[in-house]
């Protein structure tokens, strides 16, 4: 018992992992609709720390390992929900060359107005042309710079109020199971037939 969490939960985390990869790889590569990740979030981690106490067969407690199985699968998830939210922000942020509002060339090759450059500035335009600048300059973005500075702040707050959805969810999932999971039951002493 000296390790924080059992075998089990160890497991749960690989699967939490997977499960993490398989929501955020759908809700922002495939369909990008990313309210879907935080409506997700929570529910992931009941998924996950009930799914670690189970994954461990833990039958009446102790409270303190169900939570700790269940806080370190949600955990293992919820990090890799959030690293993944940043890298594929991070992916579209800095290779965005603006095409096809912006950055557009003729048949001839000629470049047609309006122009951006790749990155922070491509997708500071795309923000304001979508009629977001009065919101953006309220929040102190306005030019690239500025803007990628207000970006990335609630880039990070997205990522951590994932993560700390999915950490909650997990203890909550392990509180579940320690209510509502299989319990042990009293062992039965051996009968001896009496032999005639």
């Amino acid at each position: 018992m000296s390790r924080i969490a059992d075998r089990g939960a160890i497991t749960a985390a690989y699967v939490g992992i997977g499960m993490a990869i398989t929501i955020v790889g759908s809700f922002l590569l495939i369909i990008p609709i990313e309210f879907m990740i935080w409506l997700l979030a929570l529910p992931s981690g009941l998924l996950i720390g009930y799914y670690a106490n189970a994954r461990s067969n833990r039958r009446n407690g102790p409270w303190t390992r169900l939570i700790s199985n269940g806080l370190t699968a949600a955990v293992a998830t919820g990090l890799t929900m959030a690293v993944l939210i940043l890298l594929f922000k991070a992916l579209f942020f800095f290779a965005d060359g603006g095409y096809p509002d912006f950055n557009r060339v003729d048949k001839d090759g000629n470049a047609i107005p309006p122009s951006c450059q790749t990155g922070a500035d491509c997708v500071y335009s795309r923000y304001v042309a979508a009629g977001r600048g009065p919101d953006l300059a309220a929040a102190g973005a306005v030019d690239a710079s500025t803007f990628t500075g207000v970006y990335w702040s609630e880039q990070l707050r997205t990522a951590a109020t994932v993560f700390l959805l999915t950490a909650v969810g997990g203890v909550g999932g392990a509180l579940l199971y320690g209510v509502a999971g299989p319990k042990a039951t009293a062992r039965q002493p051996d009968t001896v037939t009496p032999v005639a």
